[in-house]
This record gives structure tokens, sequence and C-alpha cells, in this order.
């Protein structure tokens, strides 16, 4: 089962104006795939075979020479002698685009060696797993239910074996993870404490980073904890969501708010077994909330907008999941799994509207679970929102802008 992905048509885009594409993202995202489905007469080169990636740091021009462009080189970290061949050949023909197209799945390595020998001869794009708007646009899926998306998540695999278990995928993800992309990227002393590491993340999912208290639950020091987050978000694991400021007279939190990027690798490290295990679990609301992010950062990664999303959170306590900032203008949104919310949960909203001023979009959302689009009663404008089904995101903002 082949499913679509909305960043296609920023690909071909990009293709049209540089040399070389950069898709990041984390394994098992789609990377090669995509590429593959976008450009079917493309020569591969596999740099997860270790024979090939030995031949491509050894004989790189070689190996080029005998594919026809364009070339797609998948994991391109495992040979960074190639990178200055690519400068080579690019600035040979400088003005042909789109030759090669490069994937790979370790963000400081990868990024180090464009920076170095292809700034400005690139474009650098990130693949997530799968949302449900792409999965819902395949005919076997359209039925797909919230809850369900939540527990299993976007791994393009897990809807290609429809019969493969989540749990067996994500137990030999995390395995593959930890034995191979962490060994190159960190001396750890202990793959069991970073395994130790990554679920108590995943119980902290939705909340502020907290280094301090990561360090003790895991017995590491906190510089060890600060360094070993900017690898999971370098892996593609997690993010880390900025406060959002504005000249409004009131300390703000500086702190991240730390979300794993899949909702299904999310639910296995927090030990879910079922959908019906996350719906009675105090955790949904996290878990909605990571979900409701991750479809606004994928819409991002298409290339659709210019927003940019952060929280807010404030000295007194005054919260609000989502700002959307967008053409000036800042559009506020709530995160709630109630299929009819009322009025209190737009307190937040209401009292951040106030200090917003000009700068306020027209309308806040609170981003439910509902299936009817409908008015807020409330001191300000807000929309109850069907979060799951909602597709318009920063499009819809535009436009009531």
């Amino acid at each position: 089962m082949f499913i679509d992905r909305h960043l296609t048509e920023n690909l071909y885009r990009q293709c049209r104006f540089f040399p070389a594409v950069v898709l990041t993202g984390a394994r098992q995202t789609g990377k090669s795939a995509l590429l593959m489905s976008a450009f079917p007469n493309a020569s591969l080169i596999s740099l997860d075979l270790p024979s090939t990636a030995e031949q491509a740091n050894q004989t790189p021009a070689y190996l080029l020479d005998t594919c026809h462009e364009p070339i797609i080189i998948d994991e391109i970290q495992y040979a960074p002698g190639l990178f200055r061949h690519l400068k080579a050949r690019i600035d040979a023909d400088r003005h042909r685009m789109g030759r090669f197209l490069l994937t790979g799945s370790q963000r400081f390595g990868l990024m180090e060696h464009v920076s170095e020998s292809l700034a400005g001869r690139t474009a650098v794009m990130e693949l997530d797993t799968l949302s449900s708007r792409e999965l819902r646009a395949h005919p076997e899926l359209a039925d797909l239910k919230a809850a369900n998306y939540l527990w299993r998540g976007g791994y393009p695999e897990l809807y290609r074996e429809p019969e493969l278990k989540s749990h067996d995928f994500f137990r030999n993800y995390l395995v593959t993870y930890l034995e191979r992309d962490l060994r190159q990227m960190l001396n750890v002393g202990s793959l069991r404490d970073f395994e130790r590491f990554i679920r108590a993340c995943a119980a902290r999912n939705a909340q502020l980073r907290n280094l301090s208290d990561l360090a003790r639950d895991v017995g590491i020091a906190v510089s060890t904890a600060r360094d070993w987050i900017s690898k999971l978000e370098a892996s593609h694991l997690i993010t880390l969501l900025e406060p959002w400021f504005g000249n409004i007279g009131k300390r703000l939190s500086k702190t991240p708010k730390l979300y794993f990027r899949d909702t299904g690798l999310l639910c296995f490290l927090l030990g879910f077994d079922s959908p019906a295990a996350l719906l009675r679990s105090s955790y949904l609301g996290g878990m909605w909330e990571t979900f409701l992010l991750g479809e606004m950062l994928r819409t991002l990664q298409a290339g659709r907008t210019a927003a940019r999303v952060y929280y807010f959170r404030d000295a007194h306590g005054v919260e609000v999941d989502f700002v959307i900032e967008q053409d000036g203008l800042v559009r506020l949104a709530e995160a709630k799994w109630a299929e009819y919310p009322d009025a209190s949960a737009a307190k937040g909203i209401a009292k951040v509207h106030k200090l917003l001023g000009e700068r306020a979009a027209e309308e806040h959302w609170i981003l439910c679970n509902t299936r009817h689009n409908v008015r807020l009663d409330s001191p300000v404008p807000v929309r109850l929102i069907d979060g799951f089904r909602f597709t318009g995101w920063f499009e819809q903002t535009r436009t009531a802008a």
C-alpha cells in the first residue's frame, strides 16, 4: 500500500531551484520510498549497506560514474567523503538542477557536512511519519478513527503491513536505533540507561523540559541529559516547542516543551497495548496535544505557509497550548479531547487575547474531538474545531485573518 505524501509538491519545487535536495527525518518515515516514487527513473545508492558505504568512502568518483542522474543517495551520513565530490560535480555544471537527492536520519553529522560542502547548493527538507490527513486520503483508510491513529502512529510500515503488530515494530525499531544510530552519534556508556532516558522523556511528553528531573530519574548528570535530549531531537524522535514571546510586559517561561514526533512510538514507550487502554489513561490529553502539534508541523514541512507555532505560558500560570503566528497576526488554539468543551476551556485564550491587542486574529480555536465546528459561547471569538479531520490549518488561518 503506497500512500501519497503531501511533501511531494514541495519536493518537486525545490528540485527546480537547487542542484541537490537533502531529505531528513527519522528512520522508517519513508524518505527513500518518497524519492523513488517521485523520481522513478533515478539511480539509487543505498549507503545502509556497509559494503556500498565503504565503496563510497574509498572510490566515490567511480561509484558516482556508474550511475545516471538524478541520483538518490540514501543515508549519506555513512559516506562523508562523498560530499566534496558532489560539490565538485555541482560546481562543474552549477545551473543544472535536481541532480542529487540525498537522505539522512542523523541531523548533526549530516548538516555539518552539508554546511561545509553544499552551502547554497542544496535545499533541506524534513519528512515526518504519515499524517492522519495523508492516511485518510487512501480509500482503505478513509474511516480511520482518531484513537486508532494515536495508538498506532504514522510509520508507513505499519500501514503497508496491516497485520504487523505495532509493539513488534516499535520494539525492533528502538533496538535498531539504540544499537546503530546511537553508537555512532555519541559515546553512551550504557545503552540501557539511554533507553530508560527515552522512556523518562515519554512520561514527560507535552510538559516543560526539565533536565534536572530527567537526570535524577535515570541517574545521570544534567549535562548528559542535555546532550541526550539534543541527540533525540537530532534523530527526529522528539521536538522542542519554544515559548511565544511578544512585547507584552510580562515575564514568560523560557523553557521549551518536549513532544514526541510520533504518537505510536510514544504509546509503545508508555506501555499501551490497545487504543482502549489509551482512552482510559491520564496521558490521553497530552497524546491528543502531541498529535495536533504533529499535524501542524507536517503542514509546515509541506511548504504551504511560513507560519510559526509556539506555546504560551507566563509567570502567573496562564497557558495556551498553541500560538500560531502568521502575517503579523496571532491565533490561539487549545487542545481538548472532549467532544464538546465548555467555555472554561477558553479561559487561557480569553486572557491572552486581551494581551495581544491588534495582533489578535479574528477567531481562535478549541481543537477537540467533535464532529461539528461551532462557535463557543465565550467572551472572545472561539470556535470548536474537529481536530482530527480539520485539514485547513494554516490555509484557514490566512483566510480568516
